[in-house]
């Protein structure tokens, strides 16, 4: 198991506000607060309607880049169907202070669904399948590369076995994933987001309101973000959310989906020393997966 990695660039609130002087001047004077510090990045608040992601990592800046190129292309599409994305309206440049890209982004009001119980997802499920219809289209030529969201599920194979050895108790996991390495593989390049779990997903009222974190964007197999009917979804709402996706996605693509989230539960369970609530969305995640077999 591990631990979230360290930092590698500390910045305090003066920092934050030479980088907004450089390319934002006229929102450097705005109250600022430190929001989030996650695996990635850290947010922070900015004003009242804006918050300024800063990666905190150098593995982290492809994520930055990648977002600033996908999200005034995709952001649209989804706002269309009623979700909102932090589409950057400031591209921050790198400075001689901090060498990295940074972005300021609109702050969306809204609470993930990470720890809502899954039973109170179901009544938005359709309009998850609306929000993937928006987003899963042909993406242009240079749309980022990620080697290892949307890949074929062999690509992965090496890092699954090696994360089943280290959970003897995995065997609906084990055959989830071989069904998957079994099914057609797609050589579709769809835009997905790439890393649709529950703490990148913000409900409000009750309701769906927004997708966030769009670091991992890219162009490959559809299958991979349709893993999160597993990740937000009891049997009822996976159940609508299918029926919403109609004829959209054929048979293997659910194989290979199921595959995926067999893969990340096992991430979540070996990779959460410090988020308690991400080895809980690994229990419980893995915990669906059995469902499927007694259903």
């Amino acid at each position: 198991m591990a631990n979230s990695p360290a930092a590698e660039h500390v910045l305090e609130e003066a920092d934050v506000r030479a980088l907004l002087r450089s390319d934002a001047p006229h929102l450097a004077d705005l109250p600022l607060a430190l929001v989030a510090d996650g695996w990635d990045n850290e947010i922070w608040r900015l004003g009242d309607d804006l918050a300024v992601r800063i990666p905190r990592r150098e593995l982290a800046v492809p994520l930055i880049t990648h977002e600033q190129r996908a999200l005034p292309e995709i952001g649209p599409r989804l706002a269309a169907v009623g979700v909102l994305t932090p589409v950057p309206v400031v591209a921050g440049r790198p400075t001689a202070a901090f060498a990295w890209p940074w972005s300021v982004i609109p702050w969306i009001q809204g609470m993930p669904a990470l720890g809502v119980p899954r039973s109170a997802n179901a009544e938005w499920a359709p309009a998850l399948a609306s929000a993937f219809a928006a987003l899963h289209v042909p993406a242009p030529a240079d749309a980022p590369h990620n080697p290892l969201r949307g890949v074929p599920l062999a690509v992965r194979d090496g890092a699954m076995r090696e994360r089943l050895a280290l959970m003897p108790a995995s065997d609906t996991l084990r055959t989830a994933w071989e069904a998957g390495l079994r099914a057609p593989h797609s050589d579709q390049r769809l835009w997905i987001h790439g890393d649709l779990h529950p703490g990148n997903v913000l409900l409000r009222n009750g309701g769906l309101t927004a997708l966030i974190d769009f670091g991992d964007v890219t162009a490959g197999d559809p299958a991979y973000d349709l893993a999160a009917g597993w990740l937000l979804f009891d049997a009822d709402g996976r159940r609508r959310f299918r029926i919403a996706t109609g004829d959209r996605y054929d048979e293997p693509t659910w194989t290979r989906a199921r595959a995926w989230a067999a893969y990340l539960a096992l991430v979540f369970l070996t990779l959460s020393d410090d988020r308690p609530d991400h080895l809980a969305l690994g229990v419980s995640t893995a915990a669906e997966l059995r469902q499927d077999v007694r259903d």
